[in-house]
């Protein structure tokens, strides 16, 4: 488990990066696998999913999850036992009691919090998310919450700059939208580059005035605590876990 520094000061909330440890499920999904659209076990799930909200002192409806689709949307929890499916990628909501969380596999999880208006946040910032402006329409419906915000974020383990390879295509879907882009582009060969992921994400939340700081861990490198959907392709593996980064706001 991982904690960001800025946010722990804060006793009113709750949050973590959770690892890949100490959890129920076997195999490819060892063992904290909180993916509910994995092939693991249903059973293993809802047991992992159970540990993380008793860590997180809430009731297991309470910790609210997303269908995660690398859109731009974003959804205000207002009630308890939220049912319905949430097709978002991220959340924000004021109720206390209520434990949002993300989940990711090299993506970056985003927590936030506005510590003047008491809310909290969370957004799922895959590249197609962050390049359709997910973190902008979040911190831009915090604000139209509430004014007057101090509005924090914590960028999660996700996959490092030297393991985000891609092709030329990428790279220049980014450069038709800003020239600026090709700071977050390293070469590595003729047809190849490589993507800084966590300092573009970072950057968009500095440019709507966030203070952020960073849990710096590589999720291809480390496969003894966290998943990869990169390292799972590159080992032909079947399927992959997913990591859960949590905040909620104490009772």
């Amino acid at each position: 488990m991982f904690y960001s520094k800025k946010l722990k000061r804060f006793k009113e909330i709750k949050h973590c990066f959770f690892s890949n440890r100490n959890g129920y499920s076997t195999g490819i999904y060892k063992s904290l696998n909180c993916g509910q659209g994995s092939k693991d076990s249903k059973k293993n799930i809802k047991k992992n999913l159970k540990l993380v909200a008793k860590k997180m002192r809430v009731k297991s409806e309470n910790l609210v999850l997303m269908h995660q689709t690398h859109s731009n949307n974003v959804i205000e929890i207002k009630k308890m036992n939220y049912k319905r499916k949430i097709y978002a990628d991220a959340m924000i909501t004021k109720m206390r009691g209520v434990s949002l969380g993300v989940l990711t596999a090299d993506c970056v999880p985003v927590i936030l919090y506005d510590s003047r208006n008491k809310i909290i946040g969370c957004i799922h910032a895959g590249w197609k998310g962050a390049f359709k402006e997910i973190i902008k329409n979040t911190i831009h419906k915090i604000k139209k919450i509430s004014s007057n915000n101090k509005i924090y974020a914590s960028v999660g383990p996700c996959i490092g700059l030297k393991n985000y390879e891609v092709d030329v295509k990428f790279y220049k879907k980014f450069i038709s939208k800003s020239t600026k882009n090709k700071l977050y582009f390293l070469h590595k060969r003729k047809s190849k580059k490589l993507f800084n992921l966590r300092r573009f994400v970072t950057d968009k939340l500095r440019q709507c005035n966030v203070e952020v700081d960073q849990v710096k861990h590589d999720t291809f490198n480390e496969k003894n605590k966290f998943f990869s959907y990169r390292r799972s392709c590159k080992l032909k593996q079947k399927d992959y876990g997913r990591c859960i980064s949590t905040i909620g706001l104490l009772n």
